[in-house]
């Protein structure tokens, strides 16, 4: 199959009805380098056309001809799969906010009332930010993913793993760990792909290693923060390592027994 494809056109009157349908929302575009009025699309130089790669579920059943109703419905398992994602994360952080971090840290007293004020003004600013970057997105759909991952692989998981495989870890420990890695992830994140994207070539990434995939750097710097930190503050209660001890071992097996 030939990976050149040519279309006539003066004023993309006759191209194809799903190229000026989405050459609307900037996804798609075309430069007539040689000036015959045709666009061409080849995987070398000549290239005149750009095709982002974020619109292809979508726009394939219309490249297919399908009826209108098929393509509603993908449109529709596409809102509806985004909407699901979105108001698990969103409770997720509402809660994790107002619960976890003011009412159970930092202002024990406030009431309920308050703590759900403060829920809904955290899934207020999440929802910002996320409409912002979708806006103005950092890469396509699969970067987007390896940074949401990159940036959960540095922050919670040396955390969860410590937490249960290795009792002398302690809060201060975690902490600290998660902050270090977390930092450093977005760091290296926000300057190639925001402050200075013409500077992310391979010669310039550390250990040649590209943002997308900085999440297993930061990891590291995680759990050996953790690590030298909770060695250098107290251990965690008796009871909060017997609890770990009673995670590691169920109920019923043979080393929980011995213990």
């Amino acid at each position: 199959m030939s990976d050149e494809k040519e279309t006539s056109t003066s004023d993309n009157g006759e191209a194809p009805t799903w190229v000026t349908n989405w050459e609307k929302t900037g996804l798609i575009g075309w430069e007539d380098k040689n000036e015959d009025g045709r666009m061409f699309y080849s995987g070398d130089e000549r290239n005149e056309m750009h095709i982002d790669r974020d619109i292809m579920v979508l726009a394939n059943p219309e490249i297919a001809d399908l009826p209108a109703w098929v393509i509603a419905l993908v449109a529709a398992g596409g809102v509806a799969a985004a909407l699901s994602t979105s108001a698990g994360l969103l409770l997720v952080i509402s809660t994790s906010i107002s619960h976890d971090l003011l009412k159970r840290n930092l202002m024990p007293n406030i009431s309920d009332k308050m703590e759900l004020r403060y829920a809904r003004s955290a899934a207020a600013v999440a929802v910002c930010i996320a409409g912002y970057l979708g806006i103005n997105p950092p890469g396509f759909v699969a970067q987007v993913v390896a940074f949401a991952f990159g940036l959960a692989a540095s922050s919670f998981f040396p955390a969860i793993i410590l937490g249960i495989f290795y009792k002398r870890m302690n809060k201060y420990g975690a902490i600290t760990g998660m902050v270090s890695g977390l930092l450093f992830t977005a760091t290296y994140i926000v300057y190639f792909k925001f402050i200075n994207p013409a500077a992310s070539v391979p010669e310039n990434w550390w250990f040649g290693v590209s943002p997308e995939g900085i999440g297993t750097l930061g990891m590291i710097v995680n759990f050996a923060v953790a690590a030298v930190v909770c060695h250098l503050t107290p251990p965690p209660p008796q009871d909060v390592q017997d609890m770990v001890e009673s995670i590691r071992y169920p109920q019923g097996a043979g080393e929980a027994q011995v213990h």
